[in-house]
């Protein structure tokens, strides 16, 4: 079992940057994947981006690309999602997720399996 904790999600003017956190606790597994996502009101989930756990290898969703850099720091067990030059559109409830084993890359919705409770961003203009 792995336990996804989010944190680092706050309200912030357009133009800035917030550092997300997610904290995993549990068995981890060298072949997983963390994910970033993200939910607007309304709207499905989104993927952001995510990150193999052993090689550090990213993908970054086009719609963040240039903005967004996901990373991971091994000894604490943490993955972070820094997010710069933000805009309103970003404000969402983001979360973290991961997948115990991968079979593609990036991997797909359904082979997330672990899920965060999810970190509140405002963005205002």
């Amino acid at each position: 079992q792995v336990q996804l904790v989010e944190s680092g999600g706050e309200l912030v003017q357009a133009g800035g940057s917030l550092r997300l956190s997610c904290a995993a606790s549990g068995r981890t597994f060298s072949g997983s994947v963390m994910g970033w996502f993200r939910q607007a009101p309304g709207k499905e989930r989104e993927f952001v981006g995510a990150i193999t756990w052993s090689g550090g290898s990213t993908y970054t969703a086009d719609s963040v690309k240039g903005r967004f850099t996901i990373s991971r720091d091994k000894l604490k067990n943490t993955v972070y999602l820094q997010t710069n030059s933000l805009k309103p559109e970003d404000t969402a409830v983001y979360y973290c997720a991961a997948v115990p084993v991968r079979s593609s890359w990036p991997p797909r919705f359904n082979e997330y399996v672990y899920w965060g409770q999810g970190t509140q961003v405002t963005v205002s203009s």
